[in-house]
């Protein structure tokens, strides 16, 4: 090994990109090692970058970052076989924006530019298939059969990451805390998407979806508004596509189909499709986060937040970037790139929202693997729904006699009662 960088990233996603442009603008020698073609050729995200993390790492926050649409209005649905009822939050006319739709092909290619523009060297179509190893301590990668150095690697290269389980570092996979997404981006006009999501032109709307869109099983669905398409797509537990013998590309398009979802993409052309392994298991499937000469970030780390509401990883993946670039220039100075020097990295996260979160909503795992939450809720909402407003020439009922006719046969009191004590503390 001739050539010895002060530090190799594995992974151009959006953990490795930050880290790699944090350090190569503090003028270190970067080498950033992406096995895709382009980087986002290989990544996929449901389509939002929540919080404000972008801006800590472009103060300036340039305007040529491929963002897509701010987004002005959430939406949570509940979908029973028929029909659907919504909770939107809506602050169109307003400045408030809780993020930004993406599409990772083109926002990891365009970070990726940063970084070589801030001096670092992105290498893609490279696969890092091995870690150098001296004295038990990591020395480099070897990628494309060469052996390359570096005094502290990297580890941002997914929820599957090669470099973190050569490490002993890996993520603690199971069926139960895993979930596979598929996607599709569904191009469409400007204006037809405006119209139809009830946004202002440039305007964009979050839409989740919970019950029959996943078959009643644990999962979710989703709408994203970009400026020319859509995003759609469905999130589900890898032990219930197992159990109940499913495939997450039928049931997206199970969901596409459904009254509630069709119209809001018919006449649209599929443009991309991509399927994604999502660690869902928060703080309990987190694997120790150095070693000596290595950290992992990102997806690699498990930093992703299942609440039930959505899945966010972007903002904590560019976090724990951050924080990893903070630590490698601190283990610079002082010329200890040991465990010891290392696991600053680990307490940086503890101090800041991604251990926070991820302790905060430490049981919502747990939570989330209530059937009930796929099936009877969403149909009791629908049902509750549909009765309170439906005239029928009937003398009508008081809505709590509405509420105790629909729970018959779908939710004791008893069972409400707990799953409404278990969301109180969990989510």
């Amino acid at each position: 090994m001739d050539d010895k960088f002060d530090a190799i990233i594995v992974g151009a996603g959006p953990a490795g990109c930050t880290a790699a442009y944090l350090l190569a603008k503090e003028g270190l020698e970067v080498l950033l090692v992406e096995r895709g073609n382009y980087a986002g050729s290989k990544n996929m995200t449901g389509g939002v970058l929540y919080g404000p993390v972008l801006s800590r790492v472009f103060p300036d926050f340039p305007l040529n970052i491929p963002l897509e649409r701010p987004i002005s209005r959430h939406v949570l649905t509940f979908l029973s076989a028929s029909s659907a009822v919504s909770l939107d939050a809506n602050a169109a006319g307003t400045e408030i924006h809780n993020g930004y739709s993406i599409l990772r092909a083109k926002f990891d290619r365009w970070f990726a530019k940063q970084v070589e523009d801030a001096g670092g060297i992105v290498a893609t179509g490279l696969l890092a298939e091995d870690l150098v190893m001296v004295d038990n301590r990591v020395t480099g990668i070897v990628a494309g059969g060469d052996e390359m150095g570096a005094e502290v690697v990297i580890a941002a290269d997914g929820v599957n990451s090669l470099m973190a389980q050569k490490a002993g570092l890996g993520v603690r996979l199971a069926p139960h805390n895993v979930n596979q997404g598929v996607k599709e981006v569904i191009k469409l006009p400007p204006e037809v998407i405006e119209d139809r999501f009830n946004v202002a032109p440039g305007e964009g709307a979050a839409v989740h979806y919970l019950g029959i869109g996943t078959e009643g099983v644990h999962g979710g669905g989703f709408l994203y508004t970009n400026k020319e398409s859509i995003s759609v797509g469905v999130v589900v537990q890898l032990k219930a596509l197992m159990e109940h013998n499913l495939r997450a590309i039928d049931l997206l398009e199970s969901f596409k189909g459904h009254p509630a979802v069709k119209p809001l993409i018919k006449s649209g052309t599929t443009v991309e499709y991509s399927a994604h392994l999502v660690p869902a298991g928060g703080r309990d499937m987190m694997p120790r986060l150095c070693t000596d000469g290595m950290l992992v970030a990102g997806d690699a780390g498990a930093m992703v937040l299942a609440t039930g509401r959505a899945l966010e990883g972007i903002n904590y993946a560019m976090a724990s970037g951050m924080a990893a670039a903070e630590t490698v220039k601190q283990a610079r100075q002082k010329g200890d790139y040991s465990r010891q020097s290392l696991v600053q990295y680990e307490a940086m996260l503890a101090d800041s929202f991604v251990f926070k979160d991820l302790e905060n909503f430490r049981s919502a795992a747990g939570f989330l693997d209530n059937p009930r939450l796929y099936r009877a809720y969403p149909d009791l909402v629908c049902g509750l729904a549909n009765k309170i407003f439906e005239v029928d020439g009937q003398p009508k009922k008081k809505v709590w006699q509405v509420v105790r006719g629909e729970l018959k046969g779908r939710v004791s009191l008893w069972q409400l009662i707990k799953d409404g004590l278990a969301a109180r503390k969990s989510v």
